[in-house]
């Protein structure tokens, strides 16, 4: 049997039935559908279409007097329609724009998540490349005390890594500036990884030499960069908007699931695990409620989006309602992604 969604007729009056249900609330009535959707069809029609698109699981009636809602399936019609769309080009140019002052490393991400957050008036999120993919900017040695000096490895972009290293002897301030320096000077410009393999190679090579203040300095910088965190950073804003959106208002999502949505964006690195399992290389990517593997985030729509830096990948997004306005939050997310990626070519 063919599907109801065959005729141009059908397809129109179904994303006509999304674009008024997002833009109100409310369930549509066939009444008004026809006139929506710009086709010239008796209420008769309308009513057997809006019957084979329920059938077939595209809309859902909440009452029998009532008007149709979108299914999950009916957003998943609507929204392929739009990625399919040409996005303009000027969005990416006005999010250029607000994000050129923003700052560097951390405070880039964060000035990104509030942008993403605002616009949508949902939470926005941005996720920063694997740390151990960066590239190797420098190194600083700090003296606390004596024995005790705070290495700080700073890539590329700006993010800064700091551990504390207790040492067997003490070291003198001019002996850790002449450490960087060296230190800097061999190995900037290799992604993190590998200036960390590099420097413990070199390590091995040195303890059979006789300059002593530079194996110091390779197991001052070995020690520094052991245990460096490979884990995604994720920077999120608007959590609070969650508590107001509709799914919340309507009963589609329960307070127990809100609860442990929450958690999650608190644990964050939960959170980055399962924005990672969609995330497919560059372009927009979008999961409705019942796509989601994750139960608790089945009354909610994902639209997130990769960005570049220097060949590795980020990601920004949104999070919401499944009632929420597609066409503009995936033009708002494509056009921060495509800004990043453009922004950060420049400053590398």
């Amino acid at each position: 049997m063919d599907s109801i969604l065959d005729s141009e007729r059908s397809r129109r009056l179904l994303a006509a039935l999304v674009r008024e249900h997002i833009m109100t609330g409310e369930p549509v009535a066939s009444s008004a559908l026809a006139a929506a959707a710009g086709v010239e069809v008796s209420s008769a029609t309308v009513r057997n279409i809006l019957a084979r698109l329920e059938e077939e699981g595209y809309v859902q009636q909440p009452h029998t007097s009532a008007g149709r809602t979108p299914t999950d399936r009916g957003y998943r019609f609507y929204v392929d329609l739009l990625l399919e769309e040409p996005r303009p080009h000027r969005s990416v140019s006005l999010v250029m724009a607000r994000l050129r002052d923003a700052g560097n490393g951390e405070q880039f991400l964060v000035s990104v998540s509030h942008l993403l957050s605002q616009t949508s008036r949902h939470v926005g999120f941005a996720i920063a490349p694997a740390v151990d993919a960066a590239v190797f900017h420098q190194i600083e040695f700090v003296s606390l005390t004596p024995r005790r000096v705070l290495v700080i490895v700073v890539a590329r972009r700006g993010e800064a890594l700091q551990k504390v290293v207790e040492t067997g002897e003490p070291w003198r301030p001019s002996e850790l500036r002449q450490a960087a320096n060296y230190l800097n000077a061999e190995f900037a410009g290799l992604p993190l990884e590998q200036a960390r393999a590099a420097i413990f190679a070199r390590l091995q090579e040195q303890r059979t030499m006789y300059d002593r203040l530079l194996g110091r300095a390779l197991d001052l910088a070995h020690s520094g960069f052991e245990n460096l965190s490979d884990e995604q950073r994720v920077y999120l804003e608007g959590t609070a908007m969650l508590l107001g959106d509709d799914a919340v208002r309507n009963g589609e999502a329960s307070i127990a699931m809100l609860r442990t949505l929450l958690k999650m964006v608190d644990e964050k690195e939960r959170l980055i695990r399962l924005l990672s399992e969609y995330m497919d290389g560059e372009g927009v990517t979008v999961v409705i409620g019942a796509e989601h593997g994750s139960p608790e985030l089945r009354p909610f729509s994902l639209i997130a989006s990769a960005y570049s830096e220097g060949g590795r990948l980020g990601a920004v997004g949104v999070l919401g309602p499944t009632r929420m306005r597609y066409s503009r939050t995936i033009a708002l997310v494509d056009g921060v992604a495509r800004a990043m990626s453009r922004l950060l070519k420049d400053t590398n």
